[in-house]
């Protein structure tokens, strides 16, 4: 295992006497994949929204690369190496899937010309390039996903959060997204995967978190954290005889 670049300790975030997300810790390492998994309302968007700037902890702190990152907003997270995607995606409806990505790719210091020429280079990466020249509007549901995607690597994060990024797809589409970001993992870049889908969690992740009711109840390698009695119930909600390998 490499060294941890993302640590999130001890992390809680209350709204009023609601704890959301109570006493959570992990670590995210280069390379791997991290899936972060738990029934509805166990705190996992809410452990997004923490690590990724929209929201500041209550307590605890979280590290990036070794710089404490806690209650940092969003846009300068995104400039020292996180993205994000978004669970409802909202791409720019009108105007095209590569001035879409474009927007995620240019700064103060990038021409346009570059700019559109490394979105060409993430289109292909999700295997939408074949799609640059139409309008977001126009894409079926996994090409928006994928285009979500793509806005995410547009701004060449060392960290990728994922939200939900296989819902709604048919099992081939998953298989498709499930090859591009085992792609994104071989090139180096870190994922933590909010996702339903379990057939996709337990095949894509070297490491599972558990949640439920704001805690951490389990964390370890796929086949151990199906087999935990917790997550049996909490997550799966029966004692598991059809649990993913």
């Amino acid at each position: 295992m490499t060294r941890p670049l993302l640590q999130v300790r001890e992390v809680s975030r209350w709204f009023g006497g609601l704890r959301a997300v109570d006493n959570v810790s992990f670590d995210l390492h280069e390379g791997e994949i991290l899936g972060l998994i738990g029934p509805n309302g166990a705190g996992k968007t809410t452990m997004f929204e923490t690590i990724s700037g929209f929201h500041r902890p209550t307590a605890g702190t979280i590290t990036f690369d070794g710089r404490d990152i806690t209650g940092q907003p969003p846009h300068r997270l995104a400039r020292m190496g996180i993205g994000r995607t978004f669970q409802i995606v909202q791409p720019f409806r009108d105007v095209s899937v590569l001035e879409n990505v474009v927007a995620g790719v240019v700064g103060p210091n990038k021409p346009v010309s570059d700019a559109r020429g490394q979105a060409r280079a993430v289109l292909e990466r999700v295997k939408l390039d074949h799609r640059a020249s139409i309008l977001a509007r126009n894409l079926a549901l996994p090409e928006k996903k994928r285009l979500e995607v793509a806005r995410a690597l547009a701004t060449r994060p060392r960290v990728l959060l994922l939200d939900e990024v296989m819902a709604g797809l048919t099992p081939a589409e998953i298989d498709e997204i499930m090859e591009i970001l085992a792609g994104l993992r071989r090139e180096g870049i870190a994922l933590l995967i909010v996702e339903h889908v379990m057939r996709a969690i337990m095949s894509l992740s070297d490491r599972i978190v558990v949640m439920a009711s704001g805690r951490k109840i389990a964390e370890g390698v796929p086949a151990v954290v199906a087999a935990n009695d917790k997550v049996i119930e909490a997550y799966l909600g029966r004692r598991n005889t059809h649990a993913p390998a």
